[in-house]
């Protein structure tokens, strides 16, 4: 699925392409995705893409009207093509610019969504979010206030898009391994010392990835059809058995919160 880096690629990839363009139409071939793709979602025909957000791992591309809402589930992906080019297999949903080019999402297996968030509003599933990870408000304080008295496994808990958004399960394993800390740890016993270290690297490794690209593992793609490059630099995310890059003892793999989990047992304690 892609994560945080994935998304925010291919924000940067398409806004150039959208952001102050007029939609000409819009096209839903298959109305069918994760949850039904609303009516509303024409009345951006004839607006103006005001901006393109993302929040936690949606894309909102904003109008006067509201804002379109976009998440590529699973195998989701987003490319500005000409108008003219032949519709693929999967492409699922388009808008036309008047600049002759168009915005297409491509979702092989129909987990991702287009959905409408009406102006002035919130929508129920962008409502309750933790703080982004890549701002002043994701710290070592939150995470350590948000932490006590509990006792789910530190991955389980700074996955959790309550306590900080879109620190999606290659990210996690990455941080925790850089920060030395075992993520079947208790997250109400790590210290504030330890959360300091471990946001740090959060935000490094998310930071990173975007540079590389994101993460390519199965099926993501920039928006310009290149393969993110991050993989080549994980340290620990699917390399169960083979030797750490620290300690050079064969990294385990466990099951925690029904997620793969990849770690060092010796340098994360």
């Amino acid at each position: 699925m892609p994560e945080l880096p994935e998304v925010e690629v291919s924000r940067l990839g398409i806004s150039p392409h959208v952001e102050s363009q007029r939609v000409r139409a819009v096209r839903v071939w298959q109305p069918r995705l994760r949850w039904p793709i609303p009516d509303a979602v024409h009345l951006l025909q004839g607006e103006p893409i005001i901006q393109v957000r993302r929040r936690a791992k949606y894309l909102l591309l904003d109008s006067t009207h509201g804002s379109l809402i976009l998440h590529l589930g699973m195998s989701g992906k987003l490319c500005v093509v000409p108008t003219q080019t032949p519709r693929l297999k999967h492409d699922h949903f388009e808008l036309e610019l008047e600049t002759g080019k168009s915005m297409r999402l491509n979702d092989a297996r129909r987990f991702g969504a287009v959905l409408w968030q009406p102006a002035n509003e919130t929508h129920a599933l962008l409502a309750n979010l933790g703080p982004e990870p890549l701002t002043e408000d994701f710290s070592a304080d939150h995470l350590f206030q948000q932490s006590r008295g509990r006792s789910a496994p530190v991955k389980s808990f700074i996955m959790d898009n309550h306590v900080v958004v879109g620190v999606g399960n290659i990210y996690a394993n990455e941080a925790l391994f850089a920060s030395g800390i075992d993520p079947r740890r208790a997250a109400g016993r790590i210290s504030k010392a330890r959360f300091q270290r471990l946001t740090q690297e959060i935000k490094s490794v998310l930071a990173r990835a975007i540079v590389q690209g994101g993460t390519t593992l199965k099926d993501f793609m920039q928006a310009d059809g290149k393969p993110g490059y991050f993989s080549l630099e994980l340290s620990v995310y699917g390399r169960a058995g083979e030797p750490c890059v620290v300690c050079e003892r064969p990294l385990l793999q466990k099951r925690i919160g029904q997620r793969n989990t990849f770690f060092c047992a010796h340098c994360q304690r």
